[in-house]
């Protein structure tokens, strides 16, 4: 990376918490007081609401922001459609959702110049993007930072880097997220990926459904999880570029592409809740068992995106963060289960103390729903026998996005040269033990 590049990412300030209104100005007086919208706004500049919710929706799920521009966004030439390269979006077709559990490597070295938005490969996933209904699972890995501009109007984009690191330049402002972070980037904001590093590879859970939120504790009561002040908003930071910008968006599954005469990232001020943010998952309070036993992995949830069912997540981000394991006669690595929920899961760094081999960082595992799924052999006999002293899990950092719906394959996914074709060979040997 560059020494301007590290200057850039370090010297970032940020607003905090999660949810809250906002507002930040590059330039002092460029707010306007007391109108969102007045005859005439601040310094010269345009006034527009980005609405990321219906006007009519509740007050506490309402998302929505104002931004002060240099020009109005309106001011653009036609888009035209562009090659959408490895990029899928549902409803996904092309295939039908495969009940067997597979797991891939990392993806493979992209070739030179490839940026962030050519690095996305879909894998899969469900629902219908014109309904705003489902997800999609993409791995990025990419060696060249983007000199154009990005923006999904199909969903929000989670970004979970798993190697090196990424400035994010939004409407908002900019991020400076490392492995060990993420980012969300709302519906319909620009953006743009500079590298930090000389390449980057990681994950992107794109949510079609409702906007990622926390989730309610319940019994757990006021503090615990991801607490909302850890969360991370831009302050504002302009471009005021004239010239031409390739501006690309996503739009019902595919790409379009328009050249600007100016930078579209030329928002001097804003204040509103429908905004970027960065978090830091080692932030995560791991609620577990003091006694036996231990809690469903819904108790490792950092977001959720809730459907029309109480409870029942069109996708939750779930982090196994480091902890401690005191569980007396406890199986203490995650039991055998099926589901009816859908698992896909990544791993950041280190080991998964499920896994003894074959589940390493950048690549991933899917378990459909129903599927059943569990330790490895190795980890069973290992657990089955431990010494039960308190146990610090501190050497690895793995995540799962977990969705309501079975997830369907593209068919790069299904026939990728990474795909481990011998993964059910990991429960081979578990033997009969039963005896009366």
């Amino acid at each position: 990376m560059s020494g301007d590049a590290r200057k850039r990412a370090e010297g970032l300030s940020y607003l905090t918490g999660f949810g809250n209104e906002h507002a930040s100005e590059a330039v002092p007086g460029a707010l306007p007081e007391g109108r969102n919208a007045p005859q005439r706004a601040p310094l010269g500049l345009y006034a527009e609401q980005l609405s990321g919710a219906a006007f009519t929706e509740p007050r506490a799920h309402n998302r929505r922001s104002w931004l002060y521009r240099i020009r109005p966004s309106a001011a653009h030439p036609r888009f035209t459609r562009t090659a959408n390269g490895s990029i899928r979006t549902a409803p996904f077709t092309e295939a039908v959702p495969d009940p067997n559990r597979l797991r891939w490597n990392p993806l493979p070295e992209p070739a030179a110049g490839t940026d962030f938005l050519a690095g996305l490969w879909t894998l899969g996933g469900n629902g219908d993007a014109t309904q705003r209904a489902g997800m999609a699972v993409h791995l990025y890995h990419a060696n060249a930072s983007m000199e154009r501009v990005f923006s999904d109007a199909d969903g929000e984009l989670l970004i979970v880097p798993e190697r090196g690191g990424l400035l994010l330049h939004t409407e908002f402002g900019r991020l400076h997220v490392e492995p060990a972070h993420v980012a969300l980037i709302p519906r319909g904001v620009r953006f743009r990926v500079e590298l930090l590093d000389e390449s980057a590879r990681g994950y992107v859970c794109e949510n079609y459904g409702a906007p990622f939120r926390l989730p309610d504790l319940g019994p757990i009561g006021a503090n615990g999880l991801a607490n909302a002040r850890d969360f991370r908003a831009p302050v504002a930071a302009y471009e005021d570029v004239e010239g031409p910008v390739e501006v690309v968006n996503k739009f019902c599954g595919n790409l379009w592409t328009a050249t600007y005469d100016h930078s579209p990232l030329d928002v001097v001020a804003w204040h509103g809740n429908h905004v970027p943010y960065v978090y830091d998952l080692r932030r995560f309070n791991v609620i577990g068992s003091i006694s036996y036993d231990h809690p469903d992995p819904s108790i490792f949830t950092v977001l959720t995106s809730p459907s029309d069912t109480p409870g029942l997540a069109g996708v939750d981000f779930v982090v196994f963060a480091p902890r401690w394991l005191v569980g007396e006669d406890t199986f203490r690595p995650p039991y055998f289960h099926r589901n009816v929920m859908t698992e896909y899961m990544g791993l950041i760094e280190g080991a998964y103390d499920a896994k003894a081999e074959g589940f390493v960082p950048g690549g991933g595992s899917l378990h459909n729903m129903m599927s059943a799924h569990g330790p490895d052999r190795e980890t069973f006999e290992r657990a089955s026998a431990a010494e039960l002293k308190p146990q610090k899990i501190d050497d690895g950092l793995a995540f799962m996005f977990e969705t309501r719906w079975p997830l369907t394959l593209t068919p790069d996914a299904a026939g990728a040269d990474h795909l481990q074709r011998a993964y059910d060979d990991v429960w081979r040997g578990l033997t009969r033990n039963f005896r009366i």
